[in-house]
């Protein structure tokens, strides 16, 4: 199952590049004809791809950024689903579940709806793009939030109900680990930074709220975090064999992995 996640991650990354660079090239354009020096008019030219801002390439524009956008909504789907299918395919108790495809699917979209909340409320503030980014946008936003937000909490419910359903000891003892075990802290962190300050976007006021929703927002990337570190370590450190038991703290290097990533994002 492994060589799927490249594949998945190759293609993911293609039509993100894709979608990104398309939505640039008007931009592109603009730097090309801003250029002072010959250099790089020349960088600009080639990646603006000759550009005029004409109807017909507005139309072309228009049609092409379109249809990147219809393959990356399935895109999403299928491939957090498949990632998901690397996890379930395995034995690894809390692992192998068939709620996992959309549980995934749903907490992506949770987690990516947070961050773009994020990043809208700090644009619109420090660009002074209130006019453009209105009151009304942020409400659609944190609605969508609140939605995904509660599907993932069914997952979060279905998980545990399928656990015991499934009258398997050692599922039913993965839960009970992670209610009350060595990471416990894991789980109930998730759940609260999850769902607790969400509950919030159920009022008007506090969805039209831009500092309140920056901080709900926050919340759920700090708990979806801790939902992955939940979903790796609590049911790693303790599989199927005894002899593989054992408690995992971060090292300087993972910890410096994590944050590196954080930059590279930036």
């Amino acid at each position: 199952p492994l060589e799927w996640d490249i594949w998945a991650v190759l293609t993911y990354l293609i039509v993100s590049i894709l979608f990104w660079y398309i939505g640039i090239v008007p931009d592109l354009a603009t730097v090309r004809d801003r250029a002072k020096k010959r250099g790089w008019q020349v960088f600009f030219g080639i990646f603006a791809l000759g550009w005029r801002g004409s109807a017909r390439h507005w139309a072309v524009w228009n049609k092409t950024y379109r249809t990147i956008a219809a393959i990356a909504v399935p895109l999403v789907i299928s491939v957090h689903s498949e990632v998901s299918l690397l996890f379930a395919a395995g034995q690894i108790p809390g692992w192998h579940s068939t709620i996992f495809p959309p549980y995934f699917v749903l907490g992506a979209a949770f987690s990516g709806f947070a961050v773009v909340a994020m990043i809208a409320i700090v644009m619109r503030h420090t660009f002074q793009l209130k006019d453009i980014v209105t009151q009304r946008h942020l409400d659609v936003l944190a609605k969508v939030l609140l939605a995904m937000g509660l599907m993932t909490a069914y997952g979060y419910f279905f998980e545990i109900f399928d656990a015991f359903y499934s009258g398997e000891l050692r599922e039913i003892a993965t839960v009970h680990d992670r209610f009350f075990g060595y990471y416990a802290w894991s789980y109930w962190g998730a759940i609260f930074c999850n769902f607790v300050p969400l509950q919030g976007l159920w009022f008007d006021w506090v969805r039209r709220n831009p500092i309140l929703l920056f901080l709900i927002s926050t919340s759920v990337v700090v708990g979806m975090w801790l939902e992955r570190y939940m979903l790796i370590v609590a049911s790693l450190y303790k599989a199927l064999m005894p002899y593989s038991f054992g408690y995992y703290n971060g090292s300087f290097w993972d910890w410096s992995t994590y944050i590196g990533m954080l930059g590279l994002f930036m």
